[in-house]
């Protein structure tokens, strides 16, 4: 199943209604998703290295990950895009991805600039939509950002940021001012796909955005979703 919608447009295609998720599903798909998380945290200890992605003849894509997360987290996404024929840049300047998304995404249009990419398609995990929104919408006058694919982003934000205890958590509350202003970015949206699940374990509210194409599908969890085949074929549609 999954459900693609445009807001204020009504559903574009539906493959079926989204069943209920009761609370000892929830708690099912939250135990796998960390266990995902931390099967990927070792993995990215490995020896694939960016160099192994740069070649391809399709447009290029830039990978940005979410918070806490190397570029290895996106290997499931990169494979197949790579395998389609897509050159795939990363950004190891990044780190861990804990600075402010303004900064961050100054390293990305550096990125781009550097190499002399046009007709990008970004694809992000979580705080990375965030970082990709921000620069289409405010670093990119010239705009070699084509499109973006989002998924599990938190366009809104979430609501469990103000449990968080550090501040680069808490930025992800709706009041932040970054993501406010983000939020008021509206002509961007139609170039960006939001990918997301029915059940997220830690954007309670989603990751529907105004505007944009809107594919959620019947998966549980923030980080596994990135390994699902349905995510991979929604992520390949995108950039088809």
């Amino acid at each position: 199943m999954t459900d693609a919608t445009t807001p204020g447009a009504g559903p574009t295609s539906t493959a079926g209604a989204v069943p209920p998720v009761g609370l000892a599903t929830r708690a099912a798909w939250a135990a796998r998703d960390w266990l995902y998380a931390v099967r990927w945290q070792v993995q990215s200890l490995g020896p694939t290295t960016a160099d192994d992605y740069r070649d391809g003849d399709r447009p290029p894509v830039v990978v940005i990950p979410g918070v806490y997360e190397t570029w290895h987290f996106m290997r499931p996404l990169m494979d197949a895009l790579h395998d389609r024929g897509h050159p795939v840049h990363v950004l190891p300047v990044l780190r861990h991805n804990v600075r402010p998304v303004p900064a961050s995404a100054r390293e990305v249009v550096a990125h781009l600039d550097e190499h002399d990419l046009r007709g990008v398609l970004l694809v992000t995990h979580s705080k990375g939509g965030l970082i990709g929104k921000y620069a289409m919408a405010s670093l990119d006058p010239d705009r070699r950002i084509d499109r973006m694919v989002a998924v599990s982003t938190p366009f809104g934000g979430s609501s469990l940021a103000r449990l968080a205890p550090v501040p680069h958590l808490r930025a992800f509350r709706a009041a932040d001012p970054v993501l406010a202003a983000m939020g008021r970015e509206l002509e961007v949206n139609a170039r960006i796909t939001s990918v997301y699940g029915v059940f997220d374990t830690l954007i309670p509210e989603g990751s529907e955005l105004a505007g944009a194409t809107n594919v959620r599908l019947p998966v549980g969890g923030h980080f596994r979703i990135l390994g699902d085949p349905r995510t991979r074929e929604a992520v390949l549609a995108a950039t088809d």
